[in-house]
């Protein structure tokens, strides 16, 4: 049900959407288990690398695979965020449920690697062949041993995510009863994971 506005959340200048809807009480090791759960099922986010003279540029990319909290991604190495990556290793993450309003905000650093790394064949997806092509010389084929394939390797160091904790009829009925008693949503639980709960995380490889 939408709650008060506080004076005091005013006063003390405190977004009480974030306020209300962050999970003190949910275990951390639950917290972990449902982000795992929220960013395996969508499978595809963007990927924000920061351009020089620019700022942040996205595109849409599919988790090729996860290790734990850490991602990785099979891109074209000709492609412009590799660029973008020798001149600023920091990188975002986002991901967002448009049936649920889940989403998921994920900060790090990105590392690149040649196409020498044995990961790339133990990953790769036939269907990736068709974003990289077949030039017909042999060597630009689409497929693992083609130079243009590599990976980028996000490590997090700071995770925030939203779960939603109503129907989308309740979502509605939230909003719209808050919206008429001038009182605030609270439609679901925004959490973060800290680095030191990241560091945890790649220990136990969830």
């Amino acid at each position: 049900m939408p709650e008060p506005l506080q004076k005091s959340e005013v006063d003390s200048k405190t977004d009480p959407t974030v306020a209300k809807q962050y999970d003190h009480d949910t275990p951390k090791s639950e917290q972990i288990e449902d982000f795992y759960k929220t960013v395996d099922k969508l499978g595809v986010g963007l990927l924000t690398t920061m351009r020089q003279g620019l700022g942040p540029v996205s595109r849409s990319m599919a988790i090729a695979k996860r290790n734990g909290p850490d991602f990785i991604f099979i891109a074209n190495k000709h492609s412009k965020k590799f660029s973008d990556l020798e001149h600023d290793k920091t990188v975002q993450i986002t991901f967002q449920n448009s049936s649920t309003q889940d989403w998921v905000s994920i900060s790090g650093t990105a590392t690149t690697v040649s196409n020498e790394d044995p990961r790339i064949k133990e990953i790769y997806n036939p269907a990736l062949s068709a974003w990289f092509g077949d030039l017909g010389d042999g060597v630009h084929t689409g497929k693992p041993e083609d130079p243009r394939m590599t990976l980028i390797e996000v490590q997090p160091k700071y995770i925030s995510y939203w779960k939603s904790t109503v129907t989308t009829l309740g979502f509605v009925k939230e909003v719209g009863l808050g919206a008429l008693t001038g009182q605030v949503a609270n439609t679901g639980v925004q959490r973060e994971l800290t680095e030191e709960d990241i560091k945890q995380m790649r220990h136990t490889q969830g």
